[in-house]
């Protein structure tokens, strides 16, 4: 930043060692210390306000571009025709599934007294066009699984065998005996 190479600091100690004396120098370089630490936590501050406006000025547009796909969003689904079709569809389903009529040309009955022609209605197989759930058959076959064996549990063991004889007593040497 300054580009204060350590040569440059040994000749600016000299020179205040000679101009202040080594009597002050300790205290005048306890005060340039104190007003160094004071710049840093100013300098710190600046920095830490500086990120928070970032912050803010990133959450404004992230807002703003919410509020704009919101509004998109809001805009395609709430035409009429959509919430008009829906309601029909939820009220009636099988009219909404079944396709309109067609309109081709019927030859005209010969004889005007005969009753007209009906075309026969067709009931839609589909289970979600009928309104209706599908429903699973039953299973015919049964899907039950063996269990496999457990192996049976780890027996306990004592660190101890009780069952086995104590060791014997060491002997006791002959030339220690007491009189």
């Amino acid at each position: 930043m300054f580009d204060i190479s350590w040569g440059k600091l040994v000749i600016i100690g000299v020179v205040a060692l000679i101009v202040i004396g080594p009597k002050e120098l300790p205290a005048v370089l306890r005060t340039v210390g104190q007003w160094m630490g004071k710049i840093r936590r100013m300098a710190s501050e600046f920095q830490g306000q500086f990120q928070e406006a970032m912050r803010e000025a990133e959450m404004a547009d992230l807002k703003k571009q919410f509020d704009e796909t919101t509004s998109a969003v809001k805009s395609t689904f709430d035409t009429t025709d959509i919430k008009n079709e829906l309601e029909k569809m939820i009220q009636d389903p099988t009219a909404a599934a079944t396709p309109p009529a067609s309109t081709s040309p019927t030859t005209p009955p010969s004889d005007p007294t005969a009753p007209p022609q009906q075309t026969p209605t067709t009931t839609p197989t589909d289970p979600v066009a009928l309104g209706t759930t599908p429903v699973a058959p039953a299973p015919a076959v049964d899907v039950s699984v063996p269990m496999p064996e457990l192996p049976p549990p780890p027996e306990t063991k004592d660190f101890i065998d009780t069952a086995a004889p104590a060791p014997a007593p060491a002997p006791k040497p002959e030339g220690d005996k007491a009189a």
